[in-house]
């Protein structure tokens, strides 16, 4: 399996809207796009996940650049993290 990342999407992009988009190159496993939490509304990007790496590669370099829902979407390999790291000062600690 293979995880892309895909931002830039338009505030009106669906879960099935992005998977309609990347299923023409492979068999999608999930394709979601990423809410805020408070209001609900998208965040402007998202993850879709093939079964197959070499359909994932397919369509990142397909996809990257391309217009959907009138946005220039951009495409590449998701960069996993760990759960609860959202980035930021780990150190909360004095500096010194």
């Amino acid at each position: 399996m293979k995880k892309l990342f895909v931002g830039g999407l338009s505030w009106n992009t669906t879960d099935d809207g992005l998977n309609e988009a990347f299923a023409q190159f492979g068999e999608v496993t999930e394709a979601k796009v990423i809410n805020d939490r408070d209001t609900g509304r998208s965040r402007g990007f998202g993850f879709v996940t093939f079964e197959d790496a070499k359909d994932a590669d397919a369509a990142a370099s397909s996809l990257d650049g391309s217009t959907l829902d009138g946005r220039s979407i951009r495409v590449n390999e998701a960069n996993e993290r760990p759960r609860g790291d959202r980035g930021g000062n780990r150190d909360r600690g004095s500096r010194w």
